[in-house]
């Protein structure tokens, strides 16, 4: 299954990204990350995780109008795909099974 790892950013940024949505754009993401997650990411970093998203087909991204705020630069703005929530659901029951194992052998940390 290889291409098919998420990292610990790929996993925030995609989570953010199906929580923002319609909204989900990199400035955006950024500031989520850093006031849900106390994760201060440096935009080109969100960038360059967003484009290893989208080559992964985990994520795709559309430009919006332009706006004269904007000086007429268009949001690119990113959804998340069918086959990202598939991949952040199977993420999620492998941890949630980690996670039922240690409390299970471990019952006095919970």
């Amino acid at each position: 299954m290889r291409g098919e790892h998420l990292g610990e950013l790929e996993e925030l940024v995609l989570l953010t990204v199906g929580s923002l949505y319609p909204e989900a754009y990199a400035p955006a993401i950024k500031k989520e990350l850093a006031e849900k997650m106390d994760r201060k990411v440096v935009l080109s970093s969100i960038h360059t995780v967003l484009t290893r998203l989208e080559n992964k087909q985990f994520v795709k991204s559309a430009f919006g109008e332009s706006t004269p705020e904007r000086g007429g630069k268009r949001k690119r703005f990113f959804e998340i795909t069918p086959q990202g929530f598939q991949a952040l659901e199977a993420l999620k029951s492998k941890r949630d099974a980690l996670w039922g194992n240690m409390l299970q052998l471990m019952p006095n940390l919970s």
